[in-house]
């Protein structure tokens, strides 16, 4: 049997009959790559990491040095890491990711919104100013105003990045069909977005809180769903 053979008949409907297509994803996204999501029982990023004291701008502000050296594991792990199916299934279409590593642009996926950022990203503290320059173990100095380089990643108690967000919901509004990937559906507020799509097909192996407001819900993986729903994506 195929991988053609086992689509729904549901989710190959709705990739039919759309004439414009956008992915929305999440951790779950990359995990089938290697790299841990942040909720799930015992392997998860926050099961073994305070949220609090590793990804919130209150945390970089007492003590900076231990989220430095954290992220820039992160970004080595990342790296390390390579594109799966499900990446390789969405390249040539919109993506709107919350996820912060670059599999996505690595899988062949040229138009990526990063909604909370990427840590292959830096700037400054304060000025903001994009840092592109070496990367040490060392806490790093905008050469410009002298504060803290920082991972260019969204932390607890900070905004999206206005142009990302305003970006993910023109391509929601004017798209057929969103494709929604690897999320939980409880970070807000990027998990309102998939709200504003006309038709929602998820792929995820648990049911999530999207799945009520989806036209279909396959229980599948990212790369096994999207790598079998390739030749109708494209």
């Amino acid at each position: 049997m195929t991988q053609e053979l086992i689509i729904p008949e549901a989710a190959r409907r709705l990739v039919d009959k759309a004439s414009s297509i956008v992915a929305f994803t999440g951790a779950g996204m990359s995990a089938e790559s290697g790299l841990a999501t942040y909720r799930s029982p015992k392997s998860g990023l926050w099961e073994n990491v305070d949220p609090t004291a590793m990804a919130s701008i209150d945390a970089w502000a007492r003590d900076p040095e231990p989220m430095w050296q954290w992220y820039l594991a992160r970004r080595e792990q990342a790296a390390q890491a390579e594109p799966n199916a499900g990446h390789r299934a969405l390249a040539g279409i919109p993506v709107i990711t919350q996820n912060i590593d670059d599999l996505h642009e690595r899988g062949g996926a040229e138009d990526v919104v990063h909604l909370h950022g990427s840590l292959f990203e830096f700037r400054c503290t304060m000025c903001a100013r994009p840092y592109r320059g070496p990367l040490t173990n060392e806490l790093i100095s905008c050469p410009l105003c002298e504060n803290l380089i920082r991972p260019g990643v969204v932390w607890f108690g900070e905004m999206l990045p206005s142009k990302e967000w305003n970006r993910a919901e023109e391509l929601i509004r004017d798209c057929d069909l969103l494709i929604v990937v690897g999320t939980s559906g409880i970070v807000q507020p990027a998990a309102s977005l998939p709200l504003l799509a006309r038709h929602v097909l998820e792929i995820s192996p648990d049911p999530t809180s999207l799945t009520p407001i989806s036209d279909y819900s396959w229980r599948t993986t990212a790369a096994i769903g999207l790598s079998a729903l390739l030749h109708w994506i494209r």
